[in-house]
């Protein structure tokens, strides 16, 4: 990877990048969640934060919208430090499915192991093996993690929870498949609870630059100065993105970007430069895997203008 260029420039590459692409066609809201299809879909926006804090962004960066599958990663990061990796490995796995994130599928497939902490199946997994007491410490440890990881103050909200509470059969049915097969280490329905109430929080585009430029910088948060995650955990959490970050496209997006990635349905995208910077971009409309379109599209153009493809270094 080359060096970083200006702040000027990369203001400009930012400002650029989200100009040629905020009103890119194609995709749409997610449905299946009611409070996500009633999000602007014209909203949109892109952030860099550098190792070293320094911030550049575009457009609507201080939205606030769902963070959804994005708050996997939060959590797993907390499982690492509460168990270690290789507990992660053994208990949930760092295998891609090749399905959709809520294949009850690929879990049966598997002798109802999840493969990955970043499907559905393997994230309610990651909730039940943290350690806690009760339901409310375990989504307090959550919660402050998301916090310290983006330096934001981030909240549940009421609005999303609700909806999500009213409509996450398909995932107590997940629940259950898990806990007969020994693989939910907690009430199956407190598991649900939570991992739907991680999914339920607001964030904007800046805390998810934010978050991905903690990773960068080996754990430690470059807004708030806090060693959030043991450096040696970073690169277990980067390889799990990598393999199922971008749902059954992370290996296209390997292909094409090469820079360890999230999404999540809610319409934001991030995406790891190891000791260089985050990027993070944001846009309701989805493509079939579930990943913001525009997002996509802003990431992809700057890692190809900075030359971030780990794989081309």
């Amino acid at each position: 990877m080359s060096a970083l260029p200006s702040p000027e420039a990369l203001q400009t590459l930012v400002d650029e990048t989200y100009a040629q692409f905020r009103a890119l066609p194609g995709g749409e809201n997610a449905s299946y969640i009611p409070y996500l299809a009633s999000v602007p879909s014209d909203l949109a926006a892109l952030v860099i934060v550098t190792a070293d804090g320094d911030i550049y962004q575009a457009g609507d960066s201080s939205y606030g919208f769902a963070i959804e599958s994005i708050s996997k990663v939060p959590t797993l990061a907390l499982l690492m430090e509460d168990v270690g990796p290789e507990m992660v490995r053994e208990k949930i796995g760092a295998e891609p499915t090749g399905l959709p994130f809520n294949s009850v599928v690929a879990l049966c497939e598997h002798q109802d192991k999840p493969l990955s902490p970043l499907v559905n199946a393997g994230a309610m997994a990651s909730v039940s093996l943290l350690t806690a007491s009760d339901p409310e410490t375990r989504w307090a440890r959550i919660l402050d993690m998301q916090q310290r990881i983006t330096a934001g103050n981030i909240v549940l909200s009421d609005d999303i929870n609700a909806s999500e509470q009213t409509t996450n059969f398909h995932n107590r049915g997940i629940a259950w498949i898990l806990y007969a097969a020994g693989n939910c280490f907690c009430d199956p329905m407190e598991a649900v609870d939570v991992y739907t109430r991680q999914c339920s929080t607001l964030v904007t585009c800046k805390d998810l630059a934010v978050l991905s430029a903690t990773l960068s910088n080996r754990g430690k948060n470059p807004i708030s100065g806090e060693q959030v995650i043991s450096a040696g955990n970073v690169a277990p959490i980067l390889a799990e993105m990598t393999m199922e970050g971008l749902y059954d496209y992370s290996g296209d997006w390997a292909f094409e970007v090469g820079m360890p990635g999230k999404s999540g349905v809610g319409g934001g995208v991030l995406a790891v430069a190891p000791g260089k910077l985050g990027i993070a971009a944001f846009s309701p409309p989805l493509d079939e895997s579930g990943n913001s379109v525009r997002a996509q599209r802003m990431i992809s153009h700057v890692a190809k203008t900075l030359n971030l493809n780990l794989y081309a270094s």
